[in-house]
């Protein structure tokens, strides 16, 4: 196996060569207590050998997301304040690349950084980029602090470590640290959207992909969130992970009277570091409109994802002919409410106060798929391999040589607008897979 051996301020990591690109995985970020808000860590003094994915932070299975994607075995640590970078393994000396940091999604709740469907191998050979990933803490340990004996926001508090860690290592990666784009998805462009107001994080980076960020339940959540720390107490610090974890359960079942919201009920807490009071958010993003560019979206038919989970309606969809329609009639209010109503604000707000702003819909509706253009149907477009994806619900009887055709034009337009803030202009090429509403530049 070749290595390869960078040395960074953080000390020296070595990666491997994994065919046309070098995979440096696993690095720590930063050290954490339980309940504890992230810590710089102390630089290396042998070489860190980054052969192993980030561990998962310790979580609830998702039931719904395994049958439409799969599984994937990785380890899972508490300690998962971790990331992962990959460059080409051509790189010149001397060579500076676009950096881009995706943050996963997963309502705070679920996911890792280093999950096989967010491979980054097609983005980083294709566009010539240094993408890292990131994985955070999660649910009750990283999402439920009161703020008081338990820091709120601590998942968030991780991210900006992380890219604090990137600011500073980067360079020795081939990437450069003054073209950092931030990409996420649902609750990982919720959290990129407060990261351009959380305090710290200005000068980390310069544009961000906002994919699915659910806006429109971001708001008004203090009595909910009072309700699931009223019904959870507070965790025991020397308590076995599982017991703690096992609180999401109490947690959730707490915030179901509380309507749309009570459907991610774990998230940002406002007026908690990093992040302002909710009075003050929409001044703070006015604020941070001309330090940042802003690519923000969503598919086409969000909340059929979640529409799947009620037994009848997956049953309903697939009826020839009508199933389309009865799915449209049944997400569209949704969709537009949590998802495309806010999107579309948020980069009007923008422009208005000097940025620069695209807003974009992905209307890609994979063949044979009840859902349609479903809540992460525009994953696979950016990420993962045939290997990953392959014969996953999501994606119906979609051949993978459709959905890298289509992944290729969209993995072009995400480099594309790291690299520059822009997007191309509308054209027929992006039919069927997406397009910029005219109000989006």
């Amino acid at each position: 196996m070749e290595q390869r051996s960078f040395d960074t301020p953080a000390g020296t990591v070595i990666g491997r060569v994994d065919a046309d690109v070098v995979r440096v995985l696993g690095i720590p970020y930063a050290s954490a207590d339980r309940f504890g808000v992230p810590r710089p860590v102390e630089p290396f003094t042998e070489p860190f050998t980054a052969f192993d994915r980030a561990p998962a932070a310790p979580q609830r299975p998702s039931e719904l997301l395994t049958q439409l994607i799969g599984d994937d075995e990785l380890a899972v640590d508490e300690h998962c304040q971790r990331l992962s970078v990959t460059l080409p393994a051509d790189l010149a000396e001397g060579e500076r690349l676009p950096v881009m940091v995706w943050i996963h999604g997963g309502s705070y709740v679920t996911g890792a950084g280093d999950l096989g469907v967010y491979d980054p191998r097609s983005l980083v050979v294709e566009q010539r980029v240094v993408v890292v990933t990131v994985t955070y803490r999660l649910g009750v340990l990283g999402f439920l602090g009161d703020g008081t004996d338990v820091p709120a926001n601590l998942g968030l508090l991780d991210q900006l470590a992380a890219l604090r860690w990137v600011r500073a290592n980067i360079p020795a990666f081939g990437g450069d640290p003054e073209s950092v784009t931030l990409f996420g998805q649902s609750a990982g462009g919720d959290a990129i959207a407060h990261l351009m107001i959380s305090e710290g994080a200005d000068g980390l980076f310069q544009r961000v992909i906002i994919q699915s960020a659910p806006l429109g339940i971001t708001s008004g959540r203090s009595a909910m969130t009072a309700a699931m720390l009223a019904a959870v107490g507070t965790p025991r610090r020397v308590a076995p992970v599982d017991e703690v974890v096992a609180l999401q359960a109490v947690a959730e079942k707490s915030a179901r009277g509380f309507g749309l919201p009570g459907g991610m009920p774990f998230g940002i807490q406002y007026g908690l570091a990093p992040v302002p009071d909710e009075t003050a958010r929409v001044a703070a993003w006015r604020g941070a409109a001309r330090r940042v560019d802003v690519l923000i979206g969503h598919t086409a038919e969000e909340a059929a994802l979640f529409a799947a989970a009620v037994p009848v309606l997956p049953r309903l969809f697939q009826i020839p002919l009508l199933g389309p329609l009865v799915r449209r009639l049944v997400t569209a209010p949704f969709t537009r409410k949590i998802y495309g109503g806010p999107a579309k604000e948020f980069a009007r707000r923008h422009r208005e106060a000097g940025g620069r702003a695209v807003r974009y819909r992905m209307t890609w509706r994979p063949r044979g798929s009840a859902l349609g253009a479903a809540h992460i149907t525009d994953i696979p477009l950016v990420f993962g391999s045939r290997q990953a994806w392959d014969g996953v619900r999501l994606l119906g009887s979609a051949t993978w040589a459709e959905v890298d055709r289509r992944g290729r034009l969209i993995r072009e337009i995400w480099a594309g607008f790291a690299r520059t803030g822009k997007v191309p202009a509308e054209s027929a090429d992006l039919a069927g897979t997406i397009t910029f509403p005219a109000d989006g530049r």
